[in-house]
């Protein structure tokens, strides 16, 4: 295994979730049923799926000083992360989300990101010697756009690969986009960052055209129960996935992004690594929860690809 570092720089939440015959309406209380408090947040659910996979990697995130901060940081230590700089916020609480779901699945969240939204481009000088150590930045949406332009231009400019995973979906400035050794939006997210619609692999190869020609080298774009579709270079790839009964998809597309991540610092091809990925996001549809679904390297041994 490779001993290169990874470095994800991202958000970390702590879910609450009710579960309720149905959800309320405005200014209504229902009784709801089971109750449960888990690890979450984009950045954090990637951190926890390299170190699974057998990845080297630091967590560059922002908490409260409170229960849920300490809480994480005791996880993430326990998952073999690095934690020397995982931030604490004084004043703001660490992030949560509140989420209600019905006995059909449906549901209903409210997010205070919390010391989430003041992970600032100072806290990420304070990194900048791991980041700059790093072989691979990996990032997403969750925290502010000036933070994670700032911590790419730093990155790029040192030669380290940045991988952006770009969600929430969200407009991106041509000069991050130009700083990005590889993008991997979802369907819904390509959309928005080409004006394409996405639903098969034609005008997957066209979204991914218009996003490479702003300066990105690699676009990878997640299909679900479709695969993926790569661009590198000149070349296409389309990646298939093996017909898989889904119980929860929460995590997958994390799951997707770290394995990828993993198999890249490994020294796999593109296409390579994208087909690990798919077999580790693979097992997480399986499986409910977030970070309680992400696989163990140990596990992708014994799922063979498509």
């Amino acid at each position: 295994m490779s001993s290169k570092k990874i470095v994800v720089i991202g958000s970390c939440n702590t879910d609450m979730v009710v579960k309720s015959n149905r959800l309320p309406v405005p200014g209504e209380t229902v009784l709801g049923g089971a109750f449960m408090m888990n690890p979450g947040g984009k950045g954090a659910n990637q951190a926890v799926a390299i170190a699974r996979l057998s990845g080297n990697v630091t967590f560059i995130c922002k908490t409260g000083n409170d229960l849920f901060g300490r809480q994480s940081i005791e996880m993430y230590s326990e998952e073999n992360i690095n934690t020397e700089y995982v931030f604490s916020d004084p004043q703001l609480p660490s992030g949560v989300a509140l989420i209600m779901v019905d006995t059909n699945g449906e549901n209903c969240i409210a997010v205070a990101s919390g010391a989430n939204g003041s992970l600032s481009p100072q806290d990420i000088d304070k990194a900048k010697d791991i980041i700059e150590a790093g072989d691979i930045l990996l990032m997403q949406l969750e925290i502010p756009m000036e933070t994670v332009q700032y911590a790419a231009r730093l990155a790029h400019s040192k030669g380290i690969r940045v991988i952006l995973n770009p969600a929430p979906a969200a407009f991106l400035p041509d000069e991050l986009l130009r700083s990005l050794y590889a993008i991997i939006p979802n369907e819904n997210e390509a959309e928005m960052l080409s004006g394409v619609k996405v639903f098969d692999w034609e005008s997957a190869r066209k979204a991914a055209d218009l996003i490479s020609s702003k300066g990105v080298e690699i676009v990878v774009i997640t299909m679900g129960s479709k695969g993926a579709l790569i661009k590198e270079g000149t070349e296409y790839h389309e990646v298939p996935v093996a017909k898989i009964k889904a119980v929860d998809t929460t995590a997958a597309g994390d799951t997707f992004c770290g394995a990828l991540c993993v198999a890249i610092s490994e020294g796999q091809s593109t296409l390579e690594a994208v087909k690990f990925a798919n077999r580790a996001a693979g097992i997480t549809v399986t499986r409910e929860g977030a970070q309680a679904a992400i696989p163990y390297r140990k596990e992708l041994t014994m799922t063979p690809s498509p």
